[in-house]
């Protein structure tokens, strides 16, 4: 009497299917294994994890995101007024420096962390433009005092109620010590990048061409007549 061949159970699709991934799954962590470590891009202690540059590349790419949403932020506020974005910062910047004291090209250019030409360029259009003035100091009549004129003042308030809403929604994220904090942190990381920047330029070999430091916006400020 021949005994019936009991064929094997099939499996079925779903099985199969998640048996597929999991070997797809292993062959991708053995390759990863593999992997040599990426080179870390710092050194300093102070920025590794576990010895690992990964949190320092994530700040990085993260302020790159954040700049990014503030310049389109700025440009929002200036094109408002029918400024470029450079403009508005300029205009707003000696309006609020006015406020406590006289403001010349040269503290204003260091406030902004601009070179004085770049700012002598910039006002000298919104001088044309009718929004600033352009006063001889009378104890040193070498030097010119910066002075928003009514139609600037007009301009600024114009955009006021909209602005504060958005800065209120853009920094809500913050408490007043986070404020402060992040305020020390990133005047002290403007002046470690100026130091970066020199360090790179001098590493960097001869002939090869380097870009130079940022020291303003290079696109020509659009020209409205207010």
């Amino acid at each position: 009497m021949s005994r019936s061949k009991v064929a094997p159970l099939s499996k079925t699709p779903a099985l199969r299917k998640s048996e597929k991934a999991a070997v797809k799954m292993g062959a991708k962590t053995a390759l990863k294994a593999k992997l040599p470590a990426p080179a870390l891009t710092t050194s300093r202690k102070a920025l590794l994890v576990d010895g690992s540059d990964h949190a320092f590349r994530q700040l990085v790419h993260t302020l790159l995101a954040f700049l990014a949403r503030h310049e389109t932020v700025r440009e929002g506020h200036a094109a408002a007024i029918g400024l470029a974005g450079i403009e508005y910062t300029v205009l707003i910047s000696v309006k609020y420096l006015g406020a406590e004291g006289d403001v010349s090209v040269r503290e204003l250019a260091a406030h902004l962390h601009l070179s004085g030409a770049f700012v002598t360029t910039v006002s000298n259009k919104l001088q044309q433009m009718g929004l600033l003035d352009k006063l001889v100091d009378p104890a040193d009549r070498r030097r010119l005092r910066l002075m928003v004129t009514q139609a600037g003042d007009a301009l600024l308030a114009s955009l006021n109620p909209t602005q504060r809403q958005v800065n209120d929604v853009q920094f809500d994220c913050l408490n007043a010590d986070e404020f402060h904090q992040l305020l020390g942190s990133v005047e002290r990381l403007v002046e470690s990048s100026e130091r970066a920047i020199a360090l790179q330029r001098y590493l960097q070999p001869r002939g090869t061409d380097t870009p130079a430091p940022s020291r303003g916006d290079d696109r020509p400020p659009r020209r409205k007549k207010i």
